[in-house]
Formats: C-alpha cells, sequence, structure tokens
C-alpha cells in the first residue's frame, strides 16, 4: 500500500500535466502580470516623450527603440532556450529587466534617456515573449496547443483591456510617476510566479523545461534551416504587416485625441477586448477541426478596422473629435484588434505546427520578432509620415499597405 503512489507516479506518462496542470496557471498568471506592464507602458512613454517636446517621430522612437533591442534579443533566444537551460530562467530574468527600470521614465521628459530605458526595457520584453510563447507549447500535449496558444492570448490580452486605456487614465490623473512604478512592480511579481513552474505539479514540468539540446527525441521529423524559414516566410511577413497598424494605433491615437480622453480610452479598450476575442476564438477553432480558418478574415478585419481610423482622422483634422470621429475611431479599433487577434492565433499555431515539437523555441523566436519588429517599424515609419503629412493621410498610406497581407493568407490548407 505504501508503494501504490511511487508506482502510479512512475507509471504516468511522461508528457506535460496540459492545460489543467499548475505550471500552466503559473505561466497565465505571470504572463498577465507581465504584460500588464507592457501594455501600461506602451501608449503612455509616447505621450510622456510628446510633452517634453519630442515630437511624433521622437514619439514613434521610443517604441521603435523598445522593438529594436526586443527583436535582437529574440534574435538570440532560440539558442538560449535550445543550449543554456533558457526554457527555466529567461521568463523569470525578463520580466525583472522588463520591470525593474520602468520607474526611471518618471526622472525625466528628455528623449535620450527615454530612449536609453526603453531599449533596456526591450531586452527582457524580448525574453518574456519568446519564452512564454514556446512554454505555453510545451507544457501541453500536442492536441491542446491550439488551446494553449488561445489561453496565453487571453492572458496578454484582457489585461490590456483595462490596462492599455487605464495606463493613461491613470497618469492622467494621478501623475506619471505613480503609473510608472505600478507597471514596474507587475515586473518583479511576475518573475516571482515564473520562478514556480520548474517545482510546480511534482516536478512533472522539468521535461518540459528541458532544453532541446539536451533531449535526443527525434530531431529530424522538424525542419530546420533553410526549409524552416521558408516554411515560416508567409505567417511572419503577415505578422510584420499587420503589427505595423498596431503599433501605430497604441502609439500614436492617444495623442490626436488627447483632447478627448474618454474616446482614447474606450478605443484602446474595444482593440484590445476584440483582440483578446479573435485569438480566442482561432484558437478553438484550430483545436476543433485541426487547420486555420480565420487567417483570411481575420487579415480583412485588420484591413477594413484601418480603413475606418484613417477617415474618421482624415475628415476630423485638427479639432476636436465630434461623434462622427468617435464612432469611425471606435469601429475601426474594435475591427482592427478583433483581425489581429485571429491573426496572431492563426499564424502562431501554423508556425509552432510547422517547426515542430523540437522547433517551439526558433518558432516562437520567428513569430514575436514579426510582432515586434512590425510594432516597432510602424511606430518610427508612421512617426515620420505623420510629421510631413499629418494624421489622416499617415493612417490612409497604413491601410493601403495591409491590403499586401490578403494574398498572403490565402491557400493555407495544408
Amino acid at each position: 500500500m505504501t508503494r501504490s503512489p511511487v508506482t502510479s507516479v512512475e507509471t504516468t506518462p511522461t508528457g506535460p500535466p496540459g492545460l489543467k496542470g499548475q505550471g500552466f496557471a503559473l505561466l497565465i498568471a505571470a504572463t498577465a502580470v507581465g504584460l500588464c506592464g507592457f501594455a501600461a507602458v506602451l501608449p503612455l512613454v509616447p505621450l510622456w516623450a510628446s510633452r517634453g517636446g519630442a515630437g511624433e517621430f521622437g514619439a514613434g522612437a521610443t517604441t521603435a527603440v523598445f522593438m529594436l533591442t526586443t527583436v535582437l534579443t529574440q534574435l538570440c533566444m532560440p539558442w538560449l532556450l535550445d543550449r543554456a537551460g533558457g526554457y527555466r530562467w529567461t521568463f523569470p530574468v525578463g520580466a525583472l529587466v522588463m520591470g525593474v527600470p520602468t520607474p526611471l521614465f518618471a526622472m525625466t521628459t528628455d528623449l535620450g534617456p527615454i530612449l536609453v530605458v526603453s531599449a533596456v526595457r526591450g531586452l527582457g520584453f524580448g525574453m518574456v515573449t519568446v519564452a512564454g510563447t514556446a512554454l505555453a507549447a510545451r507544457l501541453v500535449t500536442r492536441e491542446q496547443v491550439g488551446r494553449a496558444t488561445g489561453y496565453y492570448g487571453l492572458a496578454v490580452g484582457l489585461p490590456q483591456i483595462v490596462i492599455l486605456p487605464g495606463g493613461v487614465a491613470l497618469a492622467l490623473a494621478l501623475g506619471f510617476d505613480t503609473a510608472f512604478w505600478l507597471t514596474g512592480i507587475s515586473g518583479v511579481v511576475s518573475a516571482a510566479l515564473a520562478s514556480g513552474i520548474l517545482v510546480a505539479d511534482g516536478g512533472r514540468n522539468r521535461e518540459a523545461l528541458r532544453s532541446t539540446g539536451e533531449q535526443t527525441p527525434d530531431r529530424t521529423d522538424s525542419p530546420r534551416g533553410l526549409p524552416l524559414l521558408v516554411a515560416l516566410a508567409a505567417p511572419l511577413a503577415v505578422m510584420l504587416l499587420i503589427a505595423s497598424g498596431a503599433g501605430a494605433i497604441v502609439t500614436f491615437l492617444a495623442i490626436p485625441l488627447e483632447r478627448a480622453a474618454w474616446l482614447v480610452g474606450a478605443l484602446l479598450a474595444a482593440y484590445a477586448l476584440m483582440l483578446v476575442i479573435g485569438r480566442w476564438s482561432a484558437g478553438m477553432l484550430f483545436d476543433r477541426y485541426g487547420r486555420t480558418l480565420l487567417l483570411l478574415p481575420g487579415a480583412l478585419s485588420a484591413v477594413l478596422g484601418m480603413v475606418l481610423i484613417a477617415v474618421a482622422l482624415w475628415s476630423n483634422g485638427d479639432g476636436a473629435p465630434g461623434a462622427g470621429t468617435a464612432a469611425l475611431v471606435l469601429g475601426g479599433a474594435a475591427l482592427f484588434g478583433a483581425g489581429f487577434g485571429a491573426v496572431q492565433n492563426e499564424t502562431v499555431t501554423m508556425m509552432l505546427n510547422r517547426a515542430g515539437p523540437t522547433g517551439h523555441g526558433r518558432a516562437s523566436a520567428v513569430w514575436n520578432i514579426g510582432y515586434d519588429a512590425g510594432t516597432g517599424v510602424g511606430a518610427v515609419a508612421l512617426g515620420l509620415v505623420i510629421q510631413l503629412s499629418g494624421y489622416g493621410p499617415a493612417f490612409a498610406l497604413l491601410a493601403l499597405a495591409l491590403v499586401a497581407v490578403v494574398p498572403l493568407t490565402l491557400d493555407r490548407r495544408r
């Protein structure tokens, strides 16, 4: 009788505990808390810089620098995950690097120091995003990957429904220093939660957290090198283009609409809410039908949403937004969020499946690079166009560029 529990543990399948495991729950909690800091700061720092006289290009540069160091870090992440035991430590360390420097923003509105702090935080964000996406797939069985990435998307997106508009509202009401301190603390809490994944579920997660270089699975099942890059090229291009639109929305819309604070909060909340719904719906449908169904509809929704935003800004000019402008901006933000959420989950599940179990780290890095590089490029490029031509023409040009996404979403049955 005393040996039955031991026998039960030894005969339990070696696979991860799955969606109901403590490790996966800790990952979701750590992601939700950590990404609160990201969501609050993303629209807050450009607004803070613009108050210091940085201009639209300088405001966009804060996001671009953050995303640049994020992408550079993500390029190194496959090696860290596969060869340096990175599945065990990169998430908590990244959460600390992303959170601890955040209160330094409150010390100055000068663009130079803001860019430096943004660059340091980007290092941590690059670690968190790649490690989190890969862990969402490694801590569950193959049959649960679609739902796992959907839950992970919820952890990323649900806090943004409150935090994206709430961060700006908090800063305007109580001060930017308070907002920066609170978001910095969230990184420390996230690191503490992520540190418990290794020991959760009676140690069963240790195998899932082992680097692929430490294992000896059938590695020939997964493409590597150039074949892998070719397999990931189309979903990567889709993410790059549509993420540029997301970067434009969260970086710039608070600036021309600052005189209508309620509208800024509402559009960011609508964007975040619909992003969550789109991503969750795509994950559920992928697990049920075994293929992507919302990639094309998601891309079309994102394009239409950006068109509505461009029309609203162009027609409104520099005046206070009226009812028509508000309706168009809210509808556009909601449509773009729903489409972008669906595209997020469809592209990440495509990449994870095409890369195979031993390529989760590489697929996660490529997907996150597409997301974050697109966000950074969209911010800095649109900032330059805005200074040259204004908000309406700049967003119209972006909407036209997003049309190029549509052909890349066709013929994805495999």
